[in-house]
């Protein structure tokens, strides 16, 4: 199984650089841009798959991909409500941030997370798992999840931008 792995599209100016999980934000379609993905707009899939938040879906059908499957499991990190929606300034004003919190990974993510480390990567191993093999999947997700997804298969890559697309060959 080949799989390509796209993040959606940009939001609007106001939602940037937040920790933006399961709010059902709506891209910005002024900062779409099209030539970023023309070529994978072009390329037939067997499957493609998308988050159910509407960021996701839009993205598909911005590149003229309207038949798709939603599936929940591939939504960013469940992050805790008072974290929903700020950016990190807005974080370390909280009367509960510690700056020591930044240190580890680990205490960053209990700290602003209502979904924990094992329990995301689960959802993200089953979503991988109930994949039909030798297919070309494509998968429109969020920044997190593909970093998790990438992480369970085996790739490092610390970030990913909106409308970039990666492919992993040879998947199990």
């Amino acid at each position: 199984m080949a799989l390509t792995l796209l993040r959606h599209a940009a939001l609007s100016k106001e939602n940037e650089h937040r920790y933006n999980g399961w709010t059902d934000l709506n891209i910005d379609p002024s900062l779409f841009d099209a030539q970023k993905v023309a070529l994978l707009s072009k390329q037939k899939f067997d499957l493609i798959y998308s988050s159910d938040l509407v960021r996701c879906q839009q993205t598909l059908e911005m590149m003229g991909m309207m038949e798709y499957i939603t599936d929940e499991r591939l939504r960013e990190v469940r992050f805790k409500e008072e974290i929903e929606g700020l950016n990190f300034n807005e974080i370390e004003k909280l009367a509960s941030y510690k700056s020591s919190y930044i240190e580890q990974r680990e205490s960053w993510h209990e700290y602003i997370c209502d979904e924990s480390q094992e329990a995301f990567e689960a959802r993200i191993k089953d979503f991988l798992e109930a994949l039909p093999v030798n297919k070309e999947i494509l998968i429109c997700s969020h920044g997190g999840t593909l970093q998790k997804m990438m992480a369970i298969l085996g790739y490092a890559k610390n970030k990913i931008a909106y409308l970039e697309h990666i492919r992993i060959d040879n998947v199990i």
